[in-house]
């Protein structure tokens, strides 16, 4: 079998600080959200499987009991992941309190959510305190109520992201903003991946403000498992049908969720019920399904070892496939050889609970960052017996002949540098802080010093640095200008100093442009830092940039700035493709080369100056060499746009005389 190339391989240090418990049945994730139970907007940002819906029946426990509020609305978006709310003993962990919720009450049982508005009026009006819905039936059910009705309430919305800034498009995020200005409700917003897959953000900067933020990084939730040490994030590229390739990296030792993919992209062959028959082909004889819960039992032709398989992706007869979750739900978290592979298609990712899983394996790129997390999140819980988890994605590779280059190189740079992304959320945390001459070089653990850097000056970096640097890194790896730059087509120096500030701008228009550089200092180096290779020798630390190695205690922001720090997925791909593949999509980056703006061929001059001193000529735009092209039409831009500035010129100072 080819090992897929993983981009991410991390290996933790299990110190059980993630899943310990205090005196009050808490863990530390939930001992830091506990702390700010008072705040009346909460924003809880944690990875999956830290503990967030308990988190929330502690808080919401005590505003009901301490607090003077009297109801709670639980809101996820789909019915499977209401169970996670159900209710639950917490006074034999040593709280104060039982989470109970009524059956009458749990409004995510079968049903359609419009129907279910009245019972939810009815919550409203009665004695009960908590209810479990949906996201579209609290919709329905605020088309029917005034904001006013939800004074004296906690509104708590799970799956967080699902929420958007933009009023017109999103109900959700609209409902939420009449309800937070017309009523004194009390608000506790949770996810795992506060990111959306849009450019759009959840929350406005004035609203976000409203909020008090938790977060618990995904370093910290997986540095303290106990069972969990490693975590790899790797792609296998392939050529013609994914479904005669996925059997290189499908590896029926592991307990595996497959995403097929969407019957609209290019890797469907458009027929999902024939992809599910080979994949199960592929594994082996079919020997029974179990007319009780949909588990299809098959016969491994090479061990003849008896795979189950629970199939998510066939829906055309609903009381299957709602046998086959209820079954998942009930049995596959607590009993290991209850099912050993998912094949799903929209299913099994946000909220889904199979601890056993291993390995999750997805056909195809992913456009929503966000939907990429959650799937890792589905392999990155704690159990007994998974020392390694590992997140798969089969890409197709460009093919020249066919008119798809394009799309498919783009496809390929996004899934690697969501990649770096996912690198830099699972790595350490590290402070920055400018090193000066009267330093004695030691360094606290956790900070670096570094020549230059600028701190962070007011309290609105510091936040965002502090809550918002993994959410904005996702909004330049989604960018398209940034996705090629990443690969090398772009000078570090312009990448670093051009493309990042104008989309720290884009995001923050609020910040100044002193704040803009600080913020950008603080991105360039965390990523760079993050993605070097830190060795030890004797007491000195080393950080490999550029292709050597360098003494961490002599590193200069210029030094940082020197680097790209996102270009180890053009040095990825090269690894993992043929030198064929790897034409093509050289070729098709150039093609589709960034255009200069006036900020990026202003920077770019002292280096072609130097360029021309060393070689003494212009560059020339017919170089086969990338640089040397890229300084010759950054010189035509920059003489386009004097003789531009001339013209305009002169046609003020005709207008003048005029």
């Amino acid at each position: 079998m080819n090992k897929p190339l993983n981009v991410v391989d991390v290996t933790y240090a299990q110190t059980k600080a993630s899943v310990n418990t205090d005196g009050l049945g808490m863990r530390e994730m939930q001992q830091r959200v506990f702390a700010q139970r008072d705040a009346q907007h909460l924003l809880v940002k944690a990875p999956p499987a830290s503990g967030k819906s308990r988190a929330l029946m502690f808080v919401a426990l005590d505003k009901l009991f301490n607090q003077g509020r009297k109801k709670v609305i639980v809101a996820v978006p789909e019915r499977s992941i209401g169970a996670s709310f159900s209710s639950t003993s917490l006074t034999k962990f040593g709280f104060f309190a039982d989470w109970e919720v009524k059956p009458e009450h749990n409004l995510c049982d079968p049903g359609s959510s419009q129907g279910k508005v009245g019972a939810f009026i009815d919550f409203l009006n009665g004695p009960d305190a908590v209810l479990i819905c949906t996201h579209a039936t609290l919709r329905f059910a605020f088309e029917k109520l005034a904001p006013e009705a939800f004074d004296d309430a906690v509104l708590a919305i799970d799956e967080f992201h699902h929420v958007s800034a933009d009023i017109e498009a999103n109900r959700l995020g609209s409902l939420l903003r009449e309800v937070m200005n017309g009523s004194d409700v009390h608000i506790v917003a949770m996810t795992g991946s506060y990111f959306r897959g849009d450019s759009v953000p959840v929350l406005s900067a004035e609203e976000e403000a409203r909020f008090t933020p938790v977060t618990f990084n995904y370093y910290d939730q997986l540095n303290g498992y106990e069972h969990l040490k490693s975590l790899g994030i790797g792609h296998h590229f392939y050529q013609g049908r994914y479904t005669d390739a996925i059997g290189e990296v499908f590896d029926l030792d592991k307990k595996t969720i497959v995403h097929i993919p969407n019957v609209n992209s290019g890797e469907s062959t458009k027929d999902k019920i024939e992809e599910v028959g080979f994949i199960i082909d592929s594994i082996g004889h079919v020997e029974s399904t179990d007319p009780d819960t949909g588990i299809i039992s098959i016969r491994r032709g090479d061990t003849g070892a008896i795979v189950r398989v629970a199939d998510l992706v066939d829906d055309t007869n609903q009381k299957k496939r709602a046998d086959t979750l209820h079954y998942l739900s009930t049995y596959a978290s607590k009993d290991r050889d209850s099912v050993d592979v998912i094949l799903a298609l929209g299913m099994a990712k946000e909220g889904f609970d199979w601890p056993f899983a291993e390995h999750a394996l997805t056909v195809g790129y992913r456009a929503s960052l966000t939907e990429v997390i959650q799937i890792i999140g589905r392999v990155t819980r704690d159990s007994p017996g998974k020392a390694h988890a590992q997140f798969t994605n089969l890409i197709a590779e460009p093919d020249g002949s066919q008119g798809e280059v394009k799309v498919s190189v783009n496809n390929m740079l996004k899934a690697i540098t969501a990649s770096l992304l996912m690198e830099q959320v699972l790595a350490q945390n590290f402070t920055f802080k400018t090193k000066r001459a009267d330093d004695d070089g030691a360094n606290a653990p956790g900070v670096i010093r570094i020549k230059g850097f600028k701190e962070p000056s007011t309290d609105r970096v510091k936040q965002i640095v502090k809550t918002d640097l993994n959410d904005l890194k996702a909004t330049i790896l989604q960018d398209d200008t940034f996705a090629r730059a990443a690969a090398g087509s772009v000078d570090p120096e312009t990448t670093n100093k051009v493309l990042i500030p104008k989309i720290i701008r884009e995001r923050y228009p609020d910040l100044d442009e002193s704040q803009v550089e600080e913020l950008r200092q603080q991105v360039v180096v965390d990523s760079v830092i993050k993605n070097g290779e830190v060795r030890e020798v004797g007491d000195k630390r080393f950080i490999k940039m550029a292709e050597k190695f360098v003494n961490i205690d002599d590193i200069n922001i210029n030094l940082i700035d020197s680097v790209n720090p996102f270009q180890r997925a053009f040095e990825v791909m090269s690894k993992s493709v043929t030198p064929s593949v790897l034409r093509i999509i050289s070729d098709a980056i150039t093609a589709t080369r960034v255009e200069f703006t006036d900020d990026e061929a202003f920077a770019l001059f002292p280096k072609i100056q130097a360029w021309a001193k060393v070689n003494g000529r212009k560059p020339n735009v017919r170089s086969e060499d990338p640089t040397e092209k890229r300084y010759a039409e950054a010189v035509l831009y920059l003489q386009k746009r004097k003789q531009q500035h001339l013209a305009d010129q002169r046609a003020t100072q005709m207008a003048d005389e005029e």
